[in-house]
């Protein structure tokens, strides 16, 4: 879930279960981190005023200005400079305007628009796959007039997912629309895909699924024709390491469990956001056809 990298710029933690179990090496960048408010006051090595080591610094500080940066310098290719931000290595242009984070689960953000781009890209990616899930072969939690919907890949085992579940209800009464989608994430044939598919040959969908995140984790075993493998194989394609991971209707993460109240205010942010954006677009757009 890149938590580490993301953790050390301040973007938000949120929990999640692992796909399997891990070392402890791996598992470190799975749990959840201390808030960016949290951390203590950063430092930074002295740099020129108005060079391109200072705009690098003022990039990551654009970010996270709490982080503590250790080194500013010269990088392996021309037009960025190096910087090691508490023991991660990030590229930064020599104008200051794109930072990005190398390695597995990497990012390119735009800090002047304090945007990642590269999430940008897999958003749509995300959305155009979700479209090939029909809309029956979603279990689905909503109050009568939803202000947001988001897609949950969820797994009857793990704890966060249980936690989540167990505030539905809360979750709707934020106006949040929760369509959730099977990612038994012991793989395909494990027991825990097997009560998945379970609850999808159910009769009663919604019920089954709350029955299997119970403390028992009762479900009565069934077998039918079922989509629970295409999700499972949508959720790998998307990106999914871990469960749960919440979508927005634009194929954002919002990252794996969030409180109810948290889910909202970042919801309406990136709605006000999206707005915004669509707004000059609009103001040019010239009208085709009748």
């Amino acid at each position: 879930m890149k938590r580490i990298l993301f953790a050390v710029l301040g973007a938000i933690s949120l929990s999640a279960c692992a796909q399997a179990p891990q070392s402890a090496a791996a598992a470190a960048k799975t749990d959840p981190v201390k808030p960016a408010a949290e951390a203590a006051a950063g430092v930074a090595p002295k740099v020129a005023a108005g060079s391109a080591d200072a705009r690098a610094v003022a990039a990551v500080r654009t970010l996270n200005p709490k982080v503590n940066i250790d080194k500013v310098g010269a990088a392996p290719m021309p037009g960025f400079r190096e910087a090691l931000v508490q023991g991660q290595v990030v590229y930064v242009s020599d104008d200051g305007r794109y930072l990005f984070l190398p390695g597995s689960g990497g990012a390119l953000f735009d800090t002047q628009a304090k945007r990642n781009l590269m999430e940008d890209t897999l958003a749509g990616m995300r959305r155009d796959l979700l479209k090939t899930i029909p809309v029956s072969e979603r279990i689905v939690f909503s109050p009568p007039n939803p202000k947001h919907t988001v897609t949950v890949f969820t797994d009857v085992e793990c704890g966060y997912c249980r936690k989540l579940h167990s505030e539905i209800a809360e979750y709707n009464r934020q106006g949040i629309a929760v369509e959730y989608l099977a990612f038994p994430r012991m793989g395909i044939g494990s027991e825990d895909y097997k009560k998945m598919v379970s609850v999808w040959c159910a009769a009663d969908r919604r019920k089954a699924l709350t029955d299997a995140k119970s403390d028992h984790g009762a479900v009565s075993a069934k077998q039918c024709k079922n989509t629970v493998e295409q999700q499972y194989d949508v959720g790998q394609r998307a990106g999914l390491t871990g469960t749960p991971m919440i979508l927005n209707a634009d194929g954002v993460q919002l990252g794996g469990y969030v409180p109810p109240a948290q889910l909202r205010e970042a919801l309406d942010k990136l709605a006000a956001e999206s707005k915004t954006a669509a707004k000059p677009a609009a103001a040019v757009a010239t009208p085709v056809g009748g």
